[in-house]
């Protein structure tokens, strides 16, 4: 199917956010961002998006399959086939809103279980080929209009994931309790030494530049929201509020375009759960958290497409920890403003034995960049040769995902 009928320096301690920010806001609305949020260790799209139609996940998950919908802690009905892990309660609204959408039997093409390897391919855009030195959403940068300023790209953590290196720098946003913590950098005397060390035309000066400038524009932002807490009291830990943050950021500096963020916790070997475990306390504060970005990115919603994804999924049988362990296919989360969701997308492989992958693993029927590719095309305006250079080898085939992306 065409993709077409897819649719959406670190200086010292100092953190310096630095980098590109991308077009002006359109005719038909906000400026369109694209926020990505990565699982880090593997999360169990089984037990996500329940299969509970089919009688073979209740049979080789005896111990942690999500019960059938109408069952005590089971799964949340989508459809005939469908159902969402019950801790995933907060989502709801926006499945029911239409919304969200997932893409099911989705993922990297790449064979390899090695943690290390799944996600450097998931983040350079070329799966099997651990050579290429930048990540896609770096090069996503560089094909976005001009013109560029210090915050276009935001990643969210202590340092720079590998899906933002590249020739463009990005500025990097430790939110939490470290967010606007002075850095030696801050201090007067210092910043004026590295302002007069950095006061060239090279490139290096101008970077250096670009990131006090960064710096400085998310810290006002980081301390307008503080001043509004309880007696300056920081806040607590957590996702949901952390993405509430993101959004409020996002709100108030036009210039962001892509964001990324992840999170870790997902490799769930042993004592996974079901209804309720490990597993689901993990997923409820990622589905709150989703549905606080949501709606902290208000009218900013309509012009924002968020993706959630993992480098792979988890075996379909338990293993006998009352777990499970490396695999393969796995689910994506598409949402936004803009995706025709309350549906589940994608070529279902089945779980029967002869339709698994190596025998084990639920089988990838869509490649990760196609739904990507299809984002940014649709979403962000890309054309085909600049598809080609964010993901060299993106597929020629196209699975089953027309209209997730409105016009």
């Amino acid at each position: 199917m065409n993709r077409r009928d897819f649719l959406g320096l670190s200086v010292g301690t100092a953190v310096l956010p630095f980098g590109p920010a991308a077009w002006a806001a359109t005719a038909e609305g906000g400026p369109k961002r694209l926020i990505v949020i990565f699982l880090r260790g593997a999360v169990d799209g089984l037990n996500v998006v329940v299969p509970y139609a089919e009688e073979t996940y209740y049979e080789i998950r005896p111990t942690i399959a999500i019960g059938r919908p109408g069952a005590d802690q089971g799964a949340l009905p989508l459809d005939g086939r469908f159902g969402l892990h019950p801790a995933l309660a907060g989502l709801l609204p926006l499945w029911n809103d239409r919304k969200l959408a997932f893409v099911h039997a989705a993922g990297s093409p790449n064979a390899t279980r090695s943690h290390f390897d799944a996600q450097l391919f998931i983040e350079n855009g070329t799966p099997g080929d651990s050579t290429t030195r930048d990540g896609w959403m770096n090069r996503l940068l560089a094909a976005l209009p001009e013109p560029h300023g210090p915050t276009a790209g935001v990643s969210v953590g202590p340092t720079l994931p590998q899906i933002l290196r590249g020739s463009l720098p990005v500025a990097n946003l430790p939110l939490g309790l470290g967010a606007a913590r002075p850095t030696p950098l801050d201090r007067p005397e210092i910043s004026r030494a590295f302002d007069r060390l950095y006061a060239g035309d090279n490139a290096l000066s101008k970077a250096y530049r670009e990131g006090r400038e960064a710096r400085a524009e998310l810290l006002d932002d980081l301390a307008s929201e503080m001043r509004r807490a309880d007696n300056g009291a920081p806040l607590p830990n957590g996702f949901p509020l952390e993405a509430a943050r993101l959004a409020r950021l996002i709100r108030r500096d036009r210039n962001i375009r892509l964001a990324f963020a992840s999170l870790g916790g997902w490799d769930t070997h042993v004592n996974q759960g079901k209804g309720t475990g490990q597993l689901a306390n993990h997923l409820r504060p990622l589905g709150d958290g989703v549905a606080a970005l949501a709606k902290g990115l208000g009218p900013d919603w309509d012009d924002t497409v968020v993706v959630v994804i993992s480098e792979f999924g988890r075996t379909v049988h338990e293993n006998g920890n009352g777990g499970t362990d490396h695999g393969h296919g796995n689910v994506i989360w598409v949402l936004g403003g803009s995706v025709r969701g309350g549906r589940v997308y994608g070529d279902w492989p089945s779980l029967a034995k002869a339709q698994l992958y190596q025998g084990r693993d639920l089988a990838v029927t869509t490649d990760y960049r196609t739904v990507f590719a299809a984002i940014l095309e649709r979403h962000l305006g890309l054309a085909d040769r600049q598809l080609a250079n964010i993901f060299p080898d993106l597929p020629s085939a196209r699975s089953n995902l027309a209209e997730l992306l409105a016009a």
